[in-house]
């Protein structure tokens, strides 16, 4: 079993500094990269083991803290368990902070974090993987079309908004990507209705771009999340055989 070393990073930004977690085998050798977008709660226990995990077979993964202009991590105290049901002041916290961050300082953000993570010795020369959850899929998805020639893969998991109306819909992007896309939709997921995948599905093939979209029946926003009430094994264990087989045929 590959040895995993992680540790607590700074990211120089444009308008500050973001703390971050950086995971990769422990064996001094470079990796393949992955910039790894954080869902709404933020660096935590559950997302570094999810890095760990990539990390072990065979990646070095960057989580930056996406919220960093609010704090360091975590942002919101968080309990060891989140049900939003019985804590509902969570989310009131954390939805004014998702709010503020705008695409014009989050793909400034990603130029970032993609610098990063090429100049890092611990990582090998080429484009990256992205993989992003709830609102990081919307993140992965832009930064996906905003930097081409830097991104060869890009999933995204039970992603919120992703295709809406608004004329900075990340689905707009669409004819700039060159990467290849996954994309795991949660059916039981009010913030992508059916609509909203069809929309981004037809973009994606109007431009020719590689994906594979799949709704996982019977999940829930956030069914990757083991520490939360969304969680479902059974999608959870979808989920990482279609990430594991798009980064080792992509990276």
């Amino acid at each position: 079993m590959t040895t995993v070393r992680g540790t607590s990073m700074d990211i120089p930004t444009q308008d500050s500094t973001a703390d971050a977690y950086l995971a990769h085998p422990d064996d001094g050798s470079p990796h393949p990269g992955v910039l790894f977008y954080m869902d709404a709660f933020g660096i935590r226990p559950h997302l570094k083991k999810m890095a760990d995990r990539l990390a072990e077979a065979g990646y070095t993964v960057l989580v930056p803290n996406v919220f960093y202009r609010h704090g360091r991590a975590p942002v919101v105290e968080l309990p060891d368990f989140i049900d939003p049901a019985r804590r509902p002041e969570i989310f009131e916290r954390i939805g004014p902070v998702i709010q503020s961050l705008t695409p014009g300082p989050a793909m400034c953000d990603a130029d970032a974090y993609l610098t990063w993570l090429t100049d890092c010795p611990l990582t090998t020369d080429g484009p990256v993987g992205i993989t992003g959850y709830c609102m990081g899929a919307g993140l992965a998805l832009r930064t996906a079309g905003t930097y081409p020639e830097r991104v060869a893969a890009m999933a995204g998991f039970h992603g919120g908004r992703l295709a809406t109306d608004a004329a900075d819909s990340p689905h707009l992007l669409a004819d700039r990507i060159t990467a290849e896309l996954y994309f795991g939709h949660a059916d039981q997921d009010p913030s992508l209705p059916s609509e909203q995948i069809k929309r981004l599905d037809e973009a994606l093939d109007s431009a020719g771009v590689r994906h594979r979209s799949e709704v996982y029946t019977g999940a829930h926003h956030g069914f990757t999340q083991a520490d939360t009430a969304a969680y479902d094994s059974t999608a959870d264990e979808r989920y990482w055989k279609a990430l594991m087989a798009l980064l080792d045929r992509t990276l």
